[in-house]
């Protein structure tokens, strides 16, 4: 977006962003697109050109860091190997040989259902950095989080490295996390690390994968709260109200509409005969499959479907200024009781470095949170989707949409 266009201009081209074909070119994308690919996580279950210098060398990634010999990262040892990560532009942002080296030990805890590939980055990190050794303990989000509190200050842990931005909201609001310095936030655009005390890693984006043999592009509405009432929806659209990335479109909801609209809308769904389903790859395979023109999902579900059959009808849509079109993120603070700070502290600039944002990008198909990275698939950047305003610690009170949703019957 230009500094010169008009507030109706960048909403114009916004919209414009939000309805393109984000799908377009996965028709070659076949059963390979799973290859590496998890999704991004985010609900403690839990998402393209030459690496912008030689891949097969390292890319530029040969600065020293204040004098210190490295080796070398390539692109290719982060990259996903599926179609996706075929063709993609040039990127930019800080490499890693731009870093100063890793070297001593982190405790890290794992928050969320992303594991194993937290666990292959960790690996890549200690195989540049002999020196390095990260130990990862790995539990939900809301479990790691009432952990580090419960442990408070005697807490083991030098890094907290969530899927979810409400748990990380949590450990702040308690104390126990020290603000980052600006080094390592000033990549990322500002609602994505409010106070600092935490910063996004990888964003997910709430969308509304549709079948375009039932409905274009054109026929989603753009609020979401006219969705009850869409004719094209009517026993015919599919949620997965246990999973933690939806009761955060809820809680948004609540926090944007109030509790009585999100009620009216919650009894309108069910009104509207919504399918419920265990979680949002089911949703998107059922919309892929025909047995629902449409769903609430986080974005890269589609992608996933898509990347594993190629002909599926299946897009995505995103909603705008409202809680459809929320941006939730996977972040990383370093505790305040850490011993370890300014390693920790390179660390999370590590998980901002251009390889790693590329590994979430092509291997989870989540949003980079670093400009210079585009995502995959045709998505439109962040910077183009246009999200509620809403501090995203906020989404960490979540009992009230819990009650709320018990109340109406959703749970």
């Amino acid at each position: 977006m230009t500094d010169n266009m008009t507030n109706d201009d960048t909403t114009d081209a916004r919209r414009t962003y939000r309805r393109r074909k984000v799908l377009a070119g996965l028709g070659a994308a076949g059963a390979a697109g799973l290859a590496g690919c998890g999704g991004l996580g985010g609900d403690s279950e839990s998402d393209a050109g030459d690496g912008g210098g030689d891949d097969s060398g390292g890319g530029g990634g040969g600065a020293t860091g204040g004098g210190d010999d490295r080796i070398n990262a390539a692109f290719d040892d982060f990259r996903g190997s599926g179609p996706l990560a075929q063709g993609r532009s040039d990127i930019g942002g800080t490499r890693i040989g731009d870093l100063p080296n890793l070297s001593g030990e982190l405790t890290i805890y794992l928050g969320g259902g992303e594991g194993g590939l937290y666990r292959d980055l960790l690996a890549k990190f200690e195989n540049i950095y002999p020196d390095f050794t990260a130990t990862p303990r790995e539990s939900g989000t809301a479990d790691a989080a009432n952990t580090i509190i419960s442990e408070g200050p005697a807490t083991p842990a030098d890094v907290f490295w969530s899927v979810d931005a409400g748990s990380l909201a949590a450990v702040s609001a308690e104390g126990l996390a020290a603000e980052l310095p600006s080094e390592v936030v000033d990549p990322v655009p500002e609602e994505f690390h409010p106070d600092d005390t935490w910063v996004g890693t990888a964003g997910r984006a709430r969308a509304v994968p549709y079948n375009t043999d039932e409905l274009s592009e054109d026929d989603i509405p753009d609020d979401v709260m006219e969705f009850p009432e869409f004719e094209g929806f009517q026993d015919a659209i599919g949620w997965a109200p246990t999973y933690g990335a939806f009761q955060s479109f809820i809680t948004a909801m609540r926090l944007i509409e109030g509790e009585e609209a999100t009620r009216e809308w919650l009894q309108g769904m069910l009104d509207a005969g919504v399918t419920e389903f265990n979680n949002e790859f089911l949703v998107s395979n059922a919309v892929a499959d025909g047995a629902l023109n449409g769903g609430f999902a986080n974005h890269y579900y589609a992608l996933r479907v898509q990347a594993a059959r190629p002909n599926a009808p299946i897009d995505l849509a995103f909603t705008s200024g409202d809680a459809g079109g929320l941006i939730n993120v996977a972040g990383a603070s370093v505790l305040s009781a850490s011993q370890n700070q300014e390693l920790a502290f390179n660390f999370v600039r590590h998980l901002l470095s251009a390889e790693a944002q590329e590994f979430f990008a092509t291997r989870t198909y989540g949003y980079p949170m670093v400009g210079e990275i585009p995502p995959v698939g045709g998505l439109p950047p962040v910077s183009e989707l246009d999200p509620p305003s809403i501090d995203l610690r906020e989404l960490s009170n979540i009992q009230p949409t819990l009650d709320l949703m018990r109340d109406v019957g959703v749970l």
